[in-house]
């Protein structure tokens, strides 16, 4: 898929146990060129869990991407992008 200069609205849930897989594939959108716009919600942003710490994962986010996470209804709603990503998107 050609990503280069696509802009990417990744909107990560509280599915904790899938942080470590889901920056994986936020890197590869990166790497594909894509332009990654991080968006937690705000359960993701501040809840520590036996995963891993809330802000470890927010700084590790923030250092792949180069865009400080986004972790409110307001400053989401300004995001402009070309595709948007819900990440973990199970089903049960």
């Amino acid at each position: 898929m050609k990503l280069k200069g696509k802009k990417i609205a990744f909107g990560l849930t509280s599915s904790f146990y899938t942080f470590k897989n889901t920056i994986n594939e936020i890197r590869k959108l990166v790497l594909d060129g894509a332009e990654v716009i991080p968006i937690m919600s705000i359960g993701a942003y501040t809840t520590d869990t036996k995963y891993g710490k809330a802000i470890e994962f927010v700084k590790k986010i923030e250092n792949v991407t180069g865009k400080k996470v986004i972790n409110s209804m307001g400053e989401a709603e300004k995001v402009d992008s070309d595709i948007m990503v819900i990440a973990p998107c199970s089903r049960k």
